[in-house]
């Protein structure tokens, strides 16, 4: 507020020669002013935590987003199950983030590796952070673990959930954001020491942060696990295990749609910033981009139209504008769209190869489509929203098509590696040990009976899922009409005996 700054000594020869008066009236004024500037302080204040809030309840939204996706994508005796650990993602998150998260992520004064204070947010808050960052922080911790959650649907018992998820949102996770969102992280645009390659990452958003980390530790999951029972014959091919619920897959993309809303333009934790406006601009083109370059694409593979592959092609394009939302013009964003589709189409096609088995196709939308949003920010960013959203050190590198060299090629691909070898080298053994402990897949008979029956007490509804190919036993008897002779018709009416 130095503009509304006054001094009476300043004032004072402005008014008359009458020093003790001017002096008095310019004493009244600066009181005043300041007085204004108090005021207005405290309205920023309060717009700019009141825009923070609504983010994170936005982001925090996308949690029933991310159910409602779960359900409608697996089978109807799945329901309960898939339900219940979204909101253990949610519960189990936010107590794991409070006492150890947000203080491994962001408890400054740290090292460049892990954070180091406010366990449990002691000595929290700060004139650098309120409790409103934290709750949008826990947003995303919660957000990356309900992606692993939909990689390992329909056959992971529920102690192993409650472990994953509070390990990935304690730990993992946290670990991650210090590394590429705090001030005192190693590869952070935000440190004060010497940048990564003159540039530190540019993930504004979380392609890498969030997307990476849930899609990875996902990939591991399923991995370990192994296909569910019928997600392939025996000769190999691949057999689809439809969810029962189009309509639900359609509402929970919408709702996540929404909430993105204050995923990427709710990054700048305050509204005082111009690029707002382009970075929502941005997120719409890349997400509309990619689902109708995904309809038509397997409409011409397939011979159908899909509303489930459109679906997943929003989100793929989604994930994919996440990390340079804010520094890219809005036809970059058609095109990084563009690509997104076809890298989850690719994905998609390696996999049924595998045999990987993904029932909601996380690893490959948030992983696959993630680390091309970290490399599709080395194209086509601007040096002038470089400096507009990352001030006080000019001359970043830019954009590789800009005429910005290869230097922030570099901290990108940097980004995927580490990434990619820190979830590997936490998630993976983690999966492994849950697996050898036989805590990890349920039985075949569980898994063939449907979780909701033989884990969770009963089903969610009524159903029956007749094209269901895993619960059909090898010998089922069909429907027997009675062989009755119809005689041929005639047209002439029978005589009566008279």
């Amino acid at each position: 507020m130095s503009s509304l700054s006054c001094s009476a000594s300043d004032l004072a020869p402005l008014f008359s020669s009458n020093i003790a008066n001017a002096t008095a009236m310019a004493n009244y004024l600066c009181a005043r002013f300041d007085t204004i500037a108090n005021k207005l302080s405290d309205t920023i204040y309060a717009i700019d935590n009141t825009y923070l809030l609504f983010s994170a309840y936005l982001v925090f939204a996308m949690q029933l987003g991310f159910a409602m996706l779960c359900v409608g994508s697996v089978r109807a005796k799945n329901t309960m199950n898939i339900m219940l650990t979204n909101v253990l993602d949610a519960a189990a998150g936010g107590l794991s983030y409070y006492l150890f998260g947000f203080a491994f992520a962001f408890g400054s004064p740290s090292n460049g590796f892990i954070g180091q204070h406010f366990f449990g947010l002691t000595d929290y808050p700060k004139p650098s952070g309120d409790y409103n960052f934290f709750l949008y922080q826990w947003a995303f911790a919660t957000a990356a673990a309900g992606i692993t959650s939909g990689s390992i649907a329909e056959r992971t018992q529920f102690v192993a959930y409650l472990i994953y998820s509070s390990f990935l949102t304690s730990f993992v996770y946290p670990i991650v954001s210090h590394w590429f969102w705090s001030s005192d992280g190693w590869a952070s645009p935000n440190w004060t020491g010497n940048l990564l390659f003159g540039s530190g990452v540019i993930d504004f958003a979380g392609s890498g942060v969030v997307h990476m980390v849930g899609g990875i530790a996902g990939l591991w999951g399923a991995f370990i696990e192994g296909p569910r029972v019928g997600r392939f014959d025996q000769s190999g091919r691949s057999v689809a295990l439809r969810g029962h619920s189009a309509s639900l897959v359609v509402l929970g993309s919408f709702l996540l749609w929404f909430g993105w809303y204050g995923f990427n333009p709710g990054s700048f934790l305050t509204i005082a910033k111009g690029a707002i406006g382009r970075t929502a601009v941005t997120t719409t083109l890349a997400g509309c981009t990619s689902a109708l370059t995904t309809l038509f694409s397997k409409r011409l593979l397939e011979g159908h139209w899909n509303v489930l592959d459109f679906c997943n092609g929003l989100l793929a394009g989604f994930a994919a504008i996440t990390s340079r939302c804010s520094v890219v013009e809005p036809w970059a964003a058609i095109i990084c769209g563009f690509v997104a589709s076809w890298v989850l189409i690719g994905c998609n096609k390696l996999t049924e190869k595998l045999k990987y088995d993904d029932p909601l196709e996380a690893a490959q939308l948030h992983g696959g489509c993630g680390a091309w949003g970290v490399l599709f920010t080395v194209l086509f960013t601007m040096t002038s929203y470089v400096n507009e959203v990352y001030p006080g050190q000019p001359g970043r590198p830019y954009g590789l098509f800009m005429g910005g060299g290869g230097k922030l090629l570099a901290a990108q691909i940097v980004q995927i590696l580490v990434v990619l070898g820190w979830v590997t080298a936490t998630m993976g053994p983690l999966f492994y040990l849950l697996n050898k402990m036989k805590l990890l897949r349920v039985s075949r008979d569980d898994e063939m009976a449907g979780m909701d029956l033989t884990r969770h007490g009963g089903f969610a509804y009524a159903y029956h899922d007749e094209d269901d190919q895993s619960i059909k036993h090898a010998y089922m008897t069909g429907k027997i009409e009675p062989n009755i002779a119809i005689p041929p018709s005639n047209h002439s009416l029978p005589s009566e005996d008279v």
